[in-house]
């Protein structure tokens, strides 16, 4: 009897550790951010599974992610919108399955940043002056350059235009701000919410609103890519990732206040915070529309007419057929 009992119980063993075995990895990086890893929760607490995928989900800083896209050290990659024309002229290929940052819903992301009591009314009032900000070759200082030149009229080159723009770390930029050593600071979302909470700066410039004015999109900075080589060899497991991405974020989307919570109690972000950032500043759909299609078309168009790139492919030509389309 006990030779019986055995047999079952390893019989039953190594059908569930095959199970186990036989999911497929999908290595995930992505920008060091507190927001993203609230929208990695749900896959990183167990609370979006799969039966086929498991996700390993790492955090880069921008040089490493840099670094590591010709590498394709990762299934899947956080990428500038940028970084598609300028790879391909380079020969690698990257090919979008979905929309990384968007512009939020209420489209405060790219504001330019003053002092309550400073004297500029206007961009215009800038001329001469001097503008902090946090990477001056990011694709969102792209687009906010963009909205300077074609909504406020302002020569946004950085050797001779009529601001002198300052790199500055991202931390940084408030503290610029508040003593002098920069007129006006374009800031990361969290600062943005802290300079607006606080009552002591202001906006003379809203860019992601002034380019939806302009083109009728909202701007998309960075997305989610992978290598043809990579989706063609399994397809399914990037279509199973692709889905699990998504119901992660539709999962911190419906429960903002605890996402930020648990969050919160290793990263400095509030649950505030986390909400405001999920439809104030930006957000992370996880899927591609038509109009991210045209947005990206919008930046490289623009980025040729400043002399950033020579030459961009269609949209929809980078975008995966199996991607999840909204």
């Amino acid at each position: 009897m006990n030779k019986i009992i055995k047999i079952i119980f390893f019989g039953i063993f190594f059908c569930f550790s095959t199970q186990v075995s036989s999911k497929e990895t999908i290595t995930y990086a992505h920008l060091i951010d507190p927001s993203l890893e609230g929208l990695l929760y749900a896959i990183k607490k167990k609370i979006v599974t799969s039966d086929t995928v498991n996700v390993e989900a790492k955090a880069l800083a921008i040089p490493a992610l840099i670094q590591s896209t010709p590498t394709k050290r990762f299934d899947v990659i956080m990428n500038a919108v940028m970084a598609i024309p300028l790879a391909k002229k380079r020969g690698l290929d990257l090919i979008v399955l979905s929309t990384a940052l968007r512009a939020g819903s209420t489209r405060e992301g790219g504001s330019v940043w003053v002092k309550t009591d400073s004297p500029y009314k206007s961009m215009k009032d800038l001329k001469g002056k001097t503008i902090g900000n946090y990477a001056l070759r990011a694709t969102g200082t792209t687009w906010i350059r963009i909205a300077l030149w074609k909504a406020h009229g302002m020569n946004v080159s950085y050797k001779g235009g009529d601001m002198n723009w300052v790199q500055l770390p991202a931390p940084t930029l408030l503290g610029a701000l508040e003593t002098g050593r920069v007129d006006a600071a374009t800031l990361i979302h969290s600062q943005a919410y802290a300079a607006s909470k606080s009552g002591k700066y202001r906006t003379i410039a809203e860019t992601s609103k002034d380019i939806y004015k302009l083109f009728g999109v909202d701007t998309v900075s960075a997305v989610n890519v992978s290598y043809p080589d990579k989706l063609k060899a399994r397809p399914e497991a990037f279509k199973e990732f692709n889905r699990m991405l998504k119901a992660s974020v539709d999962y911190a989307v419906a429960n903002p206040r605890k996402v930020g919570e648990e969050i919160g109690k290793t990263n400095k972000i509030s649950p505030e915070f986390f909400k405001a950032w999920l439809t104030r500043f930006s957000f992370f759909p996880a899927v591609v529309s038509g109009n991210d299609v045209k947005s990206m078309e919008t930046v490289w168009q623009n980025a040729k007419e400043m002399g950033i790139i020579k030459k961009y492919p269609a949209g929809n030509s980078v975008v995966w057929k199996h991607a999840i389309r909204e």
